[in-house]
C-alpha cells in the first residue's frame, strides 16, 4: 500500500522542478528561438506568424520549419495542460491550422 500513499499527488518540490524543466525546454530548445510572449498573443494568426518567422530564422532547429514550429506549439499546449482555459486552448489549436496555411 505504500505505493498508493501519495494517491496521485505530486510533491511541491517535484512539481516546481517539472515547471522549471518545461520552461527551460521552451527557452533553450534546439527547435527554435522564440519571440518573447509568442504564446500569450491573442490571435491564432499572430501566434502562427511569429512561430513561422522564428522557425525560418532559427539556425538551431534540426527539422523543417513547419515541423519545428508545430512541435513547439504542441509542446506548449501539452505542458500547459489543465492550466489553459478553454478559450486559450481553442486559440492555440487554431494557431496550428494557421501554421499549416502559412507554410502551404
Amino acid at each position: 500500500m505504500a505505493a498508493t500513499a501519495h494517491h496521485g499527488r505530486v510533491g511541491a518540490r517535484h512539481q516546481a522542478k517539472l515547471k522549471k524543466w518545461s520552461a527551460k525546454v521552451t527557452r533553450e530548445s534546439d527547435a527554435l528561438d522564440l519571440e518573447k510572449g509568442v504564446f500569450k498573443k491573442r490571435s491564432a494568426h499572430d501566434i502562427a506568424v511569429s512561430l513561422k518567422r522564428s522557425a525560418e530564422r532559427s539556425r538551431r532547429r534540426k527539422a523543417a520549419p513547419l515541423r519545428s514550429a508545430m512541435s513547439m506549439l504542441t509542446f506548449y499546449i501539452n505542458r500547459a495542460g489543465k492550466d489553459l482555459s478553454a478559450t486559450r486552448r481553442r486559440t492555440l489549436e487554431r494557431a496550428k491550422d494557421e501554421l499549416r496555411k502559412l507554410f502551404h
